[in-house]
């Protein structure tokens, strides 16, 4: 008997390294769900669709605590839910790798800033931090409001006591921006069909199902599945889409470098009005230009972060503000006040940064309903929370921003939907209180963009309709799902009343 219990141990310490036996040991000092060998608390999540692993999520941050360790198969998983601990990791320059479960998004985005590590991470966003200065910020407004109208020009479509769900129309739009914003081309995502559009909605779709999927998360039944080829076609679509863009824009800046022409540089719009792609066919890394590869990775990354979580936040807020007639008419008598009885006058960037109090709507909404609910850091060597809880290398740090954001320690009445808290009890909260767009080194570079582009749409529906939420919306309960974004699974269904100026 002995034999074997000596021969089932040698097998073990051939399995496992130092160091994994040393993060076995160290987790057994962190409050969480019994474990099984080898699935770990994978028989939690079996068989659950996302808004209930979602539901999950949240009752084990009840049931656990702040801090808690869970096994997601042979992973360890830390999740944690208060600035005190939040704060050793996202402050750290050292803790700047994505978790794991970020690796599935890789056959889109491949190394882009969202993906990225190491010096590459730290090169990328040096070369792409200028791109979201203001003056270059400035020069987007134009598309926000442009785009803007012309969803305001369809929602006029609509009867007033017609039953509209806002979630297709406000993802169309914000597709058409950053699309436009990015690389320099329209897509007209909202005027009618566009291959590229329904591309992105699939892969969308695709890294969904893969993700809440237990089989087709291991790479070997993945890549075996039908799954797995149907999303090879529609990233041919993407890829396709963005490396023409890519070839076209270098082609007519290469032209007009070599011809020396200023004035057809300002016909054409680069130097005049400068997309996102722009910067980075200009910019160089070790004295060297980036690969269209190289710029295919950052403008795939950011077609994927600019849209969906922008609409999940404008949805959110519209939400919030038609729920709450005080709010809206806060926001209404704020608007009137920049632009007067004018529905129409095109916005500029001090009326957007005069919008005081809808933006403290827009970060009421995402401290309720954050777009990213939960973000996650692999830790590379071990370290030490405040409390002297010690995090093993190689584990993941789980971030759950919707807990934190719900947290009576953190906010008074917290399930309540108080703008003005965040004007009132500004002092009274810690920097990692409140971090939607993350916080430290590898905060979202595009917070700014993202904040004026909701301001934008909100305030040109606002200047046009008044707005309501259906009965079926109204009266029924907020399902909510974190599956790329947080979403909404019942849809948001609202009515719209020309705005009377009388």
């Amino acid at each position: 008997m002995s034999f074997f219990i000596i021969l089932f141990l040698i097998i073990i310490l051939l399995i496992f390294s130092a160091d994994r036996i040393r993060a076995i040991y160290l987790s057994w000092f962190i409050n969480g769900p019994i474990a099984l060998p080898v699935i770990g608390n994978g028989m939690l999540a079996l068989n659950k669709t996302p808004e209930e692993n979602f539901q999950l999520v949240l009752y084990l941050d009840k049931h656990y605590g702040k801090l808690y360790r869970a096994w997601a198969g042979s992973q360890l998983m830390i999740v944690m839910s208060h600035p005190k601990y939040t704060e050793t990791i996202l402050s750290s320059s050292k803790h700047i790798t994505k978790s794991c479960e970020y690796n599935m998004l890789s056959h889109w985005m491949k190394e882009g800033l969202l993906l990225s590590k190491g010096k590459k991470w730290l090169q990328r966003r040096k070369i792409l931090t200028p791109a979201f200065h203001f003056s270059i910020l400035e020069e987007y407004v134009d598309c926000f409001d442009t785009q803007s109208s012309i969803l305001v020009n369809k929602l006029k479509n609509y009867e007033p006591n017609e039953k509209i769900e806002f979630h297709p129309l406000i993802t169309l739009c914000a597709l058409d921006v950053i699309c436009e914003t990015t690389m320099g081309t329209s897509l007209n995502a909202q005027s009618g069909d566009s291959a590229y559009a329904t591309a992105v909605k699939d892969i969308a779709n695709s890294m969904v199902t893969r993700f809440f999927n237990v089989l087709l998360r291991l790479d070997v039944i993945w890549g075996l599945s039908p799954q797995h080829r149907m999303q090879r076609n529609i990233l041919k679509v993407l890829h396709q889409f963005t490396e023409n863009v890519i070839k076209e824009r270098r082609s007519k800046l290469d032209g007009l470098v070599n011809n020396n022409s200023v004035e057809s540089i300002n016909d054409v719009g680069i130097k005049q009005k400068k997309a996102f792609i722009d910067i980075l066919l200009n910019s160089t890394i070790d004295g060297k230009p980036l690969s269209d590869i190289d710029i295919r990775e950052e403008v795939d990354t950011f077609m994927f972060e600019g849209h969906d979580t922008t609409t999940s936040c404008l949805l959110f807020s519209l939400y919030n503000i038609a729920k709450k007639p005080e709010v809206q008419q806060k926001c209404f008598d704020e608007i009137r006040d920049i632009f007067g009885n004018d529905k129409t006058r095109p916005t500029e960037m001090k009326d957007l940064n005069d919008l005081h109090y809808l933006e403290l709507v827009i970060k009421e909404t995402l401290r309720l309903y954050p777009s990213v609910p939960l973000i996650g850091r692999h830790i590379t060597e071990e370290v030490e929370l405040y409390d002297g809880t010690i995090i093993p290398k190689d584990a993941d740090v789980i971030i759950n921003l919707f807990s934190m954001g719900r947290d009576s320690t953190l906010y008074s009445n917290p399930d309540d939907f108080q703008p003005e808290r965040f004007e009132l009890d500004v002092e009274k909260l810690s920097h990692f209180s409140y971090t939607p767009f993350s916080a430290g080194p590898r905060n979202c570079i595009g917070q700014k963009f993202a904040v004026l582009e909701m301001k934008s749409v909100i305030a040109k529906i606002l200047r046009n309709f008044e707005i309501r939420l259906a009965d079926d919306t109204l009266n029924a309960p907020l399902i909510l799902s974190a599956e790329l974004v947080l979403i909404a699974k019942n849809p948001l269904n609202f009515h719209i009343q020309p705005r009377n100026y009388g």
